[in-house]
């Protein structure tokens, strides 16, 4: 299928246009603070190598040296993964008439997921730097807010559907209940927003009664909030998801787990001759995705990589080769992924105050005439 992937300006956005400077630049914190969350990162940092360090230690004891050729194309396929993330959320937003260039959609995805893998909570604070990232592209805040939970839900069924089918091909039978459930949850979700994408007022009794009883444990008046709110849900007609952009955004969810897991193979390749099926070596991969979600620890670290290696040795590969394989999966999936992803933070951010000292000139110009 051709899936046409040109990069048009931001210029031409069908959504419309973020008018307060405030809204589409976040402001700056006290410089005073910045310092102490640098020293603070830096001290989790450390905490953390602390605490891992044996275990880090006593896993790369056991790391042969890699065979070259079969590293790189693991660590193409590994980046190649993160492009497709980044592509996934580009498709949604120009289904809702924001276009941005590829680029940045992927620092983005990058710098997200460096956030979400290594800061305690860092889910909460990969969202809301994603949300930030896609305010200044030019998202209202329902369509910021509607591309994440769409994201979300089709990496879960990506992964889902993936499990299935390796499942299957191994031999084994899927957990069809929690798959069904899965994808009845995510089918429900994306079909009520889109109705109410589509017709609002349908939305209003509920959201009155909602807010009414939020209203009453607050003590305030009933009706307090409600035009926020119907502006937001105003904004989801924007929101639709056609079905070009519908099938390019699930291929890319699919690819995103498809070409991680063809990581894991090449360094599979990288490091060992033992044979294992591609289907049981998949499935091993997908139990160790799993376990990700189960885990509170940054990076999963420990979790992940006990899951897989159990998946390898049950496949018929030896133990010393397994941890081998992990080890070398990590440093690329883990390691190189999340310090690239700190410097696109970093370049992020940079932008993002050029763009601040750009725009504050021009907004007291304009104020003072």
């Amino acid at each position: 299928m051709n899936l046409p992937d040109t990069d048009a300006p931001a210029e031409g956005n069908r959504s419309p246009a973020i008018t307060d400077t405030a809204a589409a630049v976040p402001r700056r914190g006290p410089r005073r603070l910045r310092p102490v969350a640098v020293a603070a990162l830096v001290a989790l940092f450390t905490t953390e190598l602390v605490l891992g360090w044996p275990s880090l230690a006593a896993a790369v004891s056991q790391l042969r040296a890699p065979r070259p050729e079969w590293f790189g194309l693991a660590l193409a396929a590994e980046l190649a993964a993160m492009s497709c993330y980044g592509r996934m959320q580009r498709r949604l937003l120009r289904s809702a008439g924001v276009r941005v260039p590829v680029h940045r959609h992927v620092a983005l995805a990058y710098a997200a997921h460096s956030l979400s893998a290594t800061l305690p909570g860092g889910p909460a604070f990969s969202t809301h730097f994603n949300y930030q990232q896609m305010r200044r592209f030019g998202a209202t805040p329902a369509v910021a807010s509607w591309c994440i939970a769409l994201s979300g839900m089709l990496s879960a069924a990506a992964l889902a559907v993936v499990t299935a089918a390796s499942a299957l091909a191994s031999g084994g039978t899927p957990q069809w209940r929690e798959l069904l459930t899965l994808a009845l949850a995510a089918l429900l979700l994306t079909v009520g927003v889109q109705r109410i994408a589509r017709h609002p007022e349908k939305a209003e009794p509920a959201t009155r009664a909602a807010l009414a009883k939020v209203n009453r444990l607050r003590h305030r008046p009933d009706a307090e909030g409600l035009d926020r709110v119907r502006g937001f849900v105003d904004q989801l007609s924007a929101a639709r998801l056609e079905p070009g952009h519908a099938v390019a955004a699930a291929t890319y969810a699919v690819l995103n787990w498809l070409l991680d897991a063809g990581c894991l193979w090449l360094c599979f390749r990288a490091v060992g001759d033992s044979g294992i099926g591609g289907a049981q070596l998949l499935l091993a991969f997908c139990a160790g995705m799993a376990a990700d979600t189960l885990t509170i620890v940054p990076g999963g670290l420990g979790l992940i990589d006990s899951a897989l290696i159990l998946g390898l040795v049950t496949g018929g590969v030896a133990t010393s080769t397994a941890v081998a394989i992990v080890v070398l999966y990590r440093v690329i999936s883990f390691g190189v992924v999340i310090s690239a992803g700190w410097i696109m933070w970093l370049v992020i951010r940079r932008h993002g105050r050029r763009e601040t000292m750009a725009v504050s000139p021009q907004a007291v110009s304009s104020d003072t005439d």
